[in-house]
């Protein structure tokens, strides 16, 4: 799996980082929908440089043709609920024609740092012959993302692969190339050093779906 870092090189994706991971300024809940969204356009330009496309004749105004490039491959971004929905409509911004595949994947503890990650919700087109791009802001331990694969894998295979995130921890990138396709490709914010006892990035920026839209029960 090839990784991209953002983090390797500032740049606006640092900007809004730095906003999400200021305590002082993420409690401000639009501001911190607004940066999720600011980086799903960014990380959809950034991978829209890796696809295929094909050259049209479009008629402009002048009733001249020009060759336009545009994209030829059929795209699918998939998201896992709740924390990925503002990255979500930041790609989907960008890459206004793609289809959408949605998932929900959350921790059911056990015990105070003991869980399992249950899938309870989907809803996707067919893959098979598509790119896929699986979104979610938080990467942790790797085990949600990959069970979400596994679940979009119900509808098909696609023929390419792009799991996106705004922070991941070096654990989950390592485990990540262990279990999705080799020719995979993994964009990332930044990569933090480790997880805490209860598998949350250190130093991280918290829960992203609280912060997003509220503590929940």
């Amino acid at each position: 799996m090839k990784v991209h870092n953002f983090a390797e090189q500032p740049s606006l994706v640092s900007q809004y980082l730095a906003e999400m991971r200021d305590i002082k300024v993420q409690g401000d809940r639009l501001r911190f929908r607004r940066n999720l969204e600011r980086l799903g356009e960014i990380f959809a330009y950034e991978i829209s440089k890796g696809l295929e496309y094909k050259t049209e004749q479009i008629t402009t105004p002048l009733g001249v043709e020009a060759a336009c490039q545009v994209i030829s491959e059929p795209l699918v971004l998939a998201t896992i609920f709740r924390a990925g929905v503002p990255f979500h409509q930041g790609f989907l911004r960008y890459l206004d024609n793609a289809e959408n595949a949605f998932v929900s994947a959350y921790r059911k503890y056990k015990e105070k740092e003991n869980f399992d990650i249950l899938i309870e919700y989907l809803a996707s087109p067919r893959l098979d012959g598509k790119t896929l791009i699986l979104c979610d802001p938080m990467l942790a331990t790797g085990a949600s993302m990959e069970l979400s694969y596994k679940a979009l894998l119900t509808k098909g295979t696609p023929a390419k692969l792009h799991v996106a995130s705004v922070i991941a921890s070096q654990q989950a990138v390592d485990y990540l190339q262990g279990v999705m396709p080799e020719e995979a490709e993994l964009w990332v914010g930044v990569i933090d050093d480790r997880i805490n006892s209860h598998s949350y990035i250190v130093p991280g920026l918290g829960d992203a779906g609280d912060l997003a839209y509220g503590t929940k029960e």
